[in-house]
């Protein structure tokens, strides 16, 4: 489910956060499923169970999901969020469209851009 790159800049938790992120964002995690607990996470990444903590505290604050005491943390409802998601990237994609306009791309090389990111996904 999570693979880490130990090759990555980016601290661990930030890259246990960002996967956990796409599942959910990508609804591979629906609302209300039981995410692993801390400690198993954390022995099967090989990983400090603060850094599982941490990136768990992060999606909370996120309101990705939410803890249940006792029973661990569940993924929150997140239609909502998928929206605001999508549209905050809308808004962030038309700027940078309008930006490549504005820096002498064609429509075509544009396109030709949006494809090959899908097939390099």
């Amino acid at each position: 489910m999570i693979v880490l790159d130990y090759q990555d800049r980016r601290p661990l938790y930030e890259q246990v956060t960002e996967k956990f992120r796409t599942l959910i964002y990508q609804g591979a995690l629906p609302a209300d499923s039981r995410l692993p607990s801390v400690r198993q996470l954390a022995i099967e990444l090989s990983v400090n169970p603060n850094t599982i903590q941490r990136a768990y505290m992060t999606l909370e604050q996120e309101g990705l999901i939410y803890p249940v005491k006792g029973k661990g943390n569940f993924v929150a409802d997140t239609q909502k969020i998928q929206e605001k998601y999508k549209e905050d990237f809308r808004s962030e994609f038309l700027e940078l469209v309008k930006r490549g306009c504005r820096s002498g791309f064609e429509e075509k090389e544009l396109l030709t851009l949006v494809q090959r990111g899908y097939k390099e996904e």
